[in-house]
């Protein structure tokens, strides 16, 4: 009976609400509706489907319209929590006409003028706002309750609901600042709206078996559930808009700055959490790209209008704090963007330009920091909080075994390469000097990376954290690596990179997880680190020859600064190295020593000859006595050549270490360099000016003048 009674007095209030033409009597009718408790689905269905009519698809023009449609959204908002399964496509077309009506009134409402009449109207739409608000996120719960995803037409409606609904919040939140009298009320209502429809999101694609739909998108034909295939595509539809429209939140929240960082926080999160659905299936209709570009855009401009900032000020100190107030939000864009990489390595790989650009503008930003003392305090905050971030955008796409061999390969090659057929760099990217060098590093276009001098310090730090990080890399990217050591030669060697190496101090984080420190280290030192960690990571792999052949062919590099970085890498490995590969080193340098062997160039410090006598004297100041002695038993032998004596002399020259001559060889060579220089002597006080037996007139005074210490 009293559900009965319930009928009847709704259809005669519906009746009544109908042939009202006073927009105040039908407010009060509704609110005699809305104390109503109807029991029955159809009952509900019949009072959503006349609430649908109510609702005017004008705006309106005075408080009343709003107010009566405020009361209408109360009576739907009171049976979200109930059963609701015989009538979900109503409540969706009334969210749906809801949303578009206030999207429209709130442009009309921000372009009134501020009297106390229109003032008390954009209170009650505002407060109407917030109520649709609430009802969009009621019914977000209300939906994850159902398991509606094979219902194509609901779906559809639930589509355009949450497409409506979220560009009505779009539109409120870019105005927002207009909305001063409710911003901490609107932004909250936003966030339980959003959080709403991502679960919502979730909850559907939880009952999708998404393995049996990428079977479909394969065109498997043993898929026998054709009809479970089907259902994904709504609900990937769903979570695609729902993505989209995260994105541009995203986006807004972050031109408002720091007033919408929980708004920021939501959105992208959100974004990556449903980009976690579907075992990689929204990639068919998902633009990832777009997403990851857009995450990196915002790193970007951020990072360029500090650096535009700074440039401006350079003699005002940047404090710790300001620092970090600008590189949290960007470590935010670039931790989301290397979550979303780990998972779509290779919608990913597409960017690896845009990926590895942003990676060296960072790098290059935190040297040239670096430089200026004003600006030293944001260098040491950039290496501690955004550069081990940064590196893992790379990361993700170098050890991912989604990316195949050569595409890691021309990655590589891509990155260190001074060639480029891409045109010219614009004379601001070249330019190291003044207030411009700063704003120089982001005013360059990533397809014209190359050219551009002023990301070449960037480039050195992006191939050592390579390098060091050799121990997490396969050794496909090892070998790809190892290919391009020789570029690292030859960019060191240019005017702006060599001065750096040579004289900067760059802030470096040591340690790992809790015990990281921050310290400083001359770049020349973290250049040899990096090389020796790659070295000994190497050196048990079939990486290993590319590494051996690299330090051969550049025995004789013609810079000083890349020949000594070469001497000690030899010094290094011989220290380390077993007792075979050590013997093995030196009997090739010494048939090399041979075969560079001429009288004319034992007199010249940079020539071959010494160059690698100097080398194998400095092996063997680390060799074993048994090894000393063989090399120097073979270059005095009984061979009296010219050759052999033009090597004895030059080891001599070079410092060989007699001291380490077993006692009986020790004394005999002693004996002949004293002999040969007094047989010298004497041919002098002859007048005799014929040269000796290497070749050289005065070898034996050079030989015994660099031998005095071993004697």
């Amino acid at each position: 009976m009293k559900g009965s009674s319930s009928g009847r007095d709704l259809q005669s209030l519906l009746e009544a609400i109908k042939s009202s033409e006073v927009v105040e009597n039908r407010v009060q009718l509704l609110v005699e509706l809305e104390e109503l408790d109807l029991a029955e689905k159809s009952e509900v269905n019949s009072l959503i489907e006349s609430l649908i009519i109510l609702w005017e698809d004008f705006t309106c023009l005075d408080i009343s319209q709003c107010t009566l449609n405020k009361t209408i959204l109360h009576v739907a908002a009171k049976y979200l929590d109930s059963d609701i399964s015989e009538c979900l496509g109503q409540f969706l077309g009334l969210g749906v006409k809801a949303n578009i009506w206030c999207r429209k009134h709130l442009k009309m409402t921000l372009m009134s003028t501020e009297d106390s009449e229109e003032e008390e109207h954009s209170s009650i739409f505002y407060q109407l706002l917030l109520d649709l608000l609430s009802y969009s996120s009621a019914s977000y719960s209300a939906f994850a309750r159902y398991p509606i995803s094979g219902n194509k037409e609901v779906m559809l409606s639930l589509g355009n609901f949450i497409s409506e609904q979220l560009n009505l919040t779009k539109d409120s939140v870019s105005e927002i600042k207009k909305i001063h009298t409710l911003v901490p009320e609107l932004l909250k209502a936003v966030q339980v709206a959003l959080d709403a429809v991502t679960r919502l999101c979730r909850v559907y694609s939880d009952g999708i078996n998404w393995d049996i739909y990428l079977l479909k998108t394969k065109e498997v034909e043993s898929i026998t559930d054709i009809k479970e295939a089907e259902n994904a595509e709504p609900v990937i539809n769903m979570i695609k808009c729902t993505i989209e429209k995260l994105c541009e939140l995203g986006v807004l929240a972050a031109d408002n700055g720091g007033s919408l960082v929980s708004l920021l926080n939501m959105s992208w999160k959100g974004v990556v959490t449903l980009l976690q659905l579907g075992n990689g299936a929204l990639a068919v209709k998902v633009n990832i790209a777009g997403v990851i570009m857009t995450l990196i855009s915002l790193a970007n401009e951020s990072l360029r209008c500090a650096a535009g900032t700074w440039s401006a000020s350079l003699k005002e100190m940047v404090s710790v704090s300001e620092a970090k107030r600008i590189y949290l939000p960007v470590k935010f864009y670039l931790i989301n963007a290397v979550r979303i990489i780990s998972q779509y390595q290779c919608e990913a790989l597409s960017l690896y330009k845009d990926i590895t650009h942003c990676v060296i503008m960072i790098l290059t930003f935190r040297i040239s920091l670096s430089k200026v003392e004003p600006l030293k305090s944001a260098s040491e905050v950039l290496a501690e909080i955004l550069e081990p971030t940064s590196l893992h955008l790379l990361n993700g796409l170098l050890t991912s075994g989604q990316v195949k061999e050569e595409q890691k390969f021309h990655i590589l090659d891509w990155l260190f390469s001074n060639d480029s057929d891409l045109g010219s760099v614009d004379e601001v990217t070249n330019n190291n000097d003044g207030n411009n060098s700063l704003h120089a590093i982001f005013s360059v276009n990533s397809n014209a990376m190359n050219q551009a001098k002023v990301l070449d310090l960037g480039r050195v730090a992006l191939f050592l954290h390579l390098l060091k990080s050799a121990p997490d890399l396969e050794d496909d990217v090892r070998f790809g690596i190892a290919r391009k050591l020789g570029w690292l030669l030859d960019i060191l060697v240019n005017e702006e990179v060599y001065s750096s190496i040579i004289a900067l101090q760059t802030p470096a984080v040591n340690g790992s997880g809790q015990n990281q420190e921050l310290g400083y280290q001359p770049m020349f030192c973290s250049v040899l680190h990096a090389l020796k960690t790659f070295m000994i990571v190497t050196s048990s792999s079939p990486v290993w020859g590319e590494v051996e052949s690299f330090l051969l062919e550049n025995l004789f590099h013609p810079h000083f600064l890349c020949w000594e970085i070469i001497t000690e890498l030899w010094c290094f490995m011989l220290r380390h190295a077993d007792p075979d590969m050590m013997n093995d080193i030196v009997e090739k340098l010494f048939s090399l020593l041979r075969h560079t062997a001429a009288p004319e160039s034992v007199l010249f410090p940079s020539s071959h000859l010494r160059k690698i006598a100097r080398l194998i004297c400095m092996f063997l100041n680390y060799g074993t006595e048994l090894m000393v002695d063989r090399v120097y038993t073979s270059v005095v032998g009984n061979d009296r050549s010219q050759c052999s004596s033009s090597v004895y002399t030059a080891l001599i020259m070079e410092g060989f270490p007699l001291n380490r001559l077993p006692e009986k060889t020790r004394s005999t060579a002693k004996e002949r360099i004293i002999t040969e220089y007094f047989h010298f002597i004497e041919s002098m006080e002859e007048k005799s000016s014929e040269p000796c037996a290497s070749g050289i007139y005065g070898a034996p005074v050079f030989a015994l003048s660099a031998a005095l210490q071993s004697l």
